[in-house]
């Protein structure tokens, strides 16, 4: 990746901005420089100057700082917990050109456990880890930044949304009503917009695969990665009732995934939605199946082979190997994968472990490796694996969640609920502790719902940490306590178990009273443990 130094990246943006309406540069060829290493910032450089926000009053300024320096906005949302948050500092934060490069901006990272991170999530509609959004000088948001692509393609796709010289809103309906007027680089900002943590703040979820079907068929032919791009989304956009996938789309996705160059531009749509798309192509026991399964396996090892994609990247490609291979497979069967596929699954596990020292590398790459030998049927694998890492890792209560997931898929109920409470009680920070303790009181209603005491001493403690949080109804905090509250409901089927939610219910209505009653939090609150239970996930 070519570095510019801190003074050349405006005039870099201004180029940029004047040329929009030219065919833009391709994205990531395959022959970009590892991510892992070379590109990496050196340990003594200085480090992006985040804005950290906790409040509304944090993020206001740093946007008026922004609009005195006119320069954009990127927020970034995320959690320490989170392997996807820890993959982007292991491999974009810390490389020296994305360093020089935020020069052009004013960043603002917003820490989940933050204590005012969570009504900062209602403000700006973000919902997942990670989340990162770029805002323009005046403060309108302009795109969502897809966390998933590699580095380099990131860095060029964060220039080209500092450089758009309108909202991504504005070009899609633009691009909905045939405009002729779009540019290259106004197809790209729409084919690489996060449109996953879009949060209906552009397009309505039920839109999604016909507007995203549109604009590949809008898409001009001289930009052919782009609309595979936008094909691709609108594919995985749906199931297959949903999408209605033709031969055509077929035939595009093989002649995609038998080009090399292509399937590295698109890696990680490829990698972490094989499974989907082919379902969405192909039916079982068809011909169209078999033809698919091959050709994304062909590609599949291609970019697990490619040295420059980061070790996640790489075992993200042996993951959807994995996947494939128990597509067809019923629910509950045991995976039964190829000799050779479980070989590779074991090696590349015992290699991450062996040579990432890393700390936020770790916990990305360490869990996805568990969770493919889980996915393999290698349970004891995965366990030991967690284990080896539980010391190793920042957040262990995040691995503790995959033992209790394997003691789960054994049957073993007291081992499951024993890694569901251990990983409650190591959890650390506000949000995540109120998440962590709705997974594990979910647990012990669908694993031990005879045991009334238990489940109120879950429930209770949970209630009583809410009550204690200035944030605790709003967004990821406010859901985990309504999953709560949806679980107890459904579990209140004898006389004790009803008595028991009404003295919840008590202690949930002191918590609300404490509450202003113009805070939107309020009204979350006074719902909990007293509207119908609807299904949980």
């Amino acid at each position: 990746m070519r570095t510019y130094p801190p003074f050349a990246i405006l005039s870099l943006l201004a180029v940029l901005a004047a040329c929009s309406r030219q065919e833009a540069p391709p994205l990531a060829a395959a022959t970009a420089v590892p991510i892992v290493g070379a590109a990496s910032a050196p340990h003594d450089a200085p480090g992006i100057a985040w804005r950290q926000a906790a409040s509304d009053a944090d993020v206001d300024a740093a946007f008026a700082d922004a609009k005195s320096a006119n320069k954009p906005v990127f927020v970034y949302w995320g959690a320490k917990w989170c392997p996807p948050c820890n993959q982007v500092k292991a491999t974009l934060f810390n490389r020296q050109d994305f360093i020089e490069r935020s020069r052009a901006f004013v960043p603002v990272y917003i820490d989940g456990d933050s204590p005012g991170a969570q009504k900062l999530g209602s403000r700006f509609a973000v919902r997942g880890y990670p989340t990162m959004v770029l805002f323009n000088p005046a403060g309108a948001e302009v795109t969502r930044l897809p966390g998933e692509v590699d580095a380099a393609q990131y860095t060029q796709v964060l220039t080209l949304g500092i450089s758009a010289q309108r909202p991504v809103k504005a070009v899609l309906a633009d691009a909905r009503t045939g405009s002729a007027g779009l540019s290259a680089n106004d197809w790209k900002l729409l084919a690489f917009y996060s449109w996953e943590t879009d949060e209906q703040q552009v397009l309505p979820k039920a839109q999604s695969v016909a507007v995203l079907r549109q604009l590949a068929q809008g898409c001009p032919a001289d930009q052919p990665e782009t609309s595979q791009r936008l094909l691709l989304k609108a594919l995985t956009a749906g199931d297959a009732a949903q999408v209605k996938a033709t031969p055509a789309d077929r035939e595009r996705v093989l002649a995609l995934l038998a080009d090399p160059a292509a399937a590295r531009a698109q890696m990680d749509v490829l990698t972490v939605s094989a499974a989907d798309l082919v379902r969405v192509l192909s039916a079982p026991k068809t011909p169209a199946r078999p033809q698919l399964l091959a050709a994304f396996d062909g590609a599949l090892k291609g970019l697990q082979a490619d040295a420059t994609l980061s070790r996640a990247d790489r075992l993200t490609a042996l993951i959807a190997r994995v996947d494939l291979a128990r597509i067809d497979l019923a629910k509950d069967a045991p995976p039964a994968l190829p000799e050779a596929l479980l070989a590779e699954v074991r090696e590349q596990s015992a290699r991450a472990d062996r040579e990432i020292t890393d700390g936020y590398e770790r916990q990305a790459v360490i869990t996805s490796a568990a969770d493919m030998l889980e996915m393999a049927g290698l349970l004891d694998e995965s366990d030991a694996l967690l284990k080896a890492n539980l010391a190793k890792s920042h957040s262990p209560y995040y691995l503790m969640l995959g033992l209790a997931s394997n003691a789960k898929k054994r049957g073993d109920k007291a081992g499951a609920l024993h890694w569901y409470e251990e990983s409650f009680e190591k959890s650390e920070g506000p949000a995540t502790r109120l998440q962590w303790g709705a997974r594990y009181l979910a647990a012990l209603v669908d694993l031990s719902p005879q045991d009334d005491a238990r489940i109120e001493r879950a429930a209770q403690q949970l209630f009583t940490e809410a009550a204690g949080q200035p944030g605790a109804f709003y967004e990821r905090s406010g859901r985990s306590l309504q999953r709560a509250s949806d679980k107890l409901l459904a579990w209140q089927r004898t006389p004790g178990q009803r008595a028991a939610v009404k003295r919840l219910q008590a202690q949930l209505d002191a918590a609300c009273r404490q509450l202003p009653d113009g805070d939107s939090q309020r009204a979350t609150c006074d719902a909990l443990l007293k509207t119908p239970a609807r299904k949980t996930t």
